[in-house]
């Protein structure tokens, strides 16, 4: 069964940058759309970015829109979210997200259209 291993978080303090990546068991890249999703204390779940089945597209929540960067690998395994100008409300749980889909993301960062999660990543922006 596909597994996602989240790696990268850490501390940072605000306006600093930090790349996480997430590693799948299997060479998934071109057959499943992964999306990013963080989770602060007391917090629904939040949707922050997706990337489409080959890297055919990518989608970004407002909140993060021109900071953050979703890539993929070229071993076609991971998944990377580059984050930069990090402010202290980014501090979450982050967790990567997969379902097999087509080269475009859906409409919307929903976490109820994805089925296979990481543990997921601590960051923590602050001085």
């Amino acid at each position: 069964q596909l597994q996602l291993v989240e790696s990268g978080g850490g501390l940072v303090q605000p306006g600093g940058s930090l790349r996480l990546s997430c590693a799948a068991s299997e060479f998934i890249l071109d057959y499943y759309v992964i999306g990013w999703f963080r989770q602060a204390p007391g917090k629904e779940r939040e949707g922050i970015s997706c990337i489409g089945a080959s890297g055919g597209s990518t989608n970004y929540a407002d909140s993060v829109k021109g900071r953050f960067t979703t890539v993929a690998g070229n071993d076609k395994g991971t998944v990377y979210l580059q984050m930069n100008s990090l402010k202290p409300e980014d501090t979450a749980v982050y967790y990567c997200a997969a379902f097999q889909g087509g080269s475009r993301c859906p409409n919307g960062l929903r976490p109820d259209d994805y089925y296979i999660w990481g543990q997921g990543t601590q960051v923590t922006v602050s001085t």
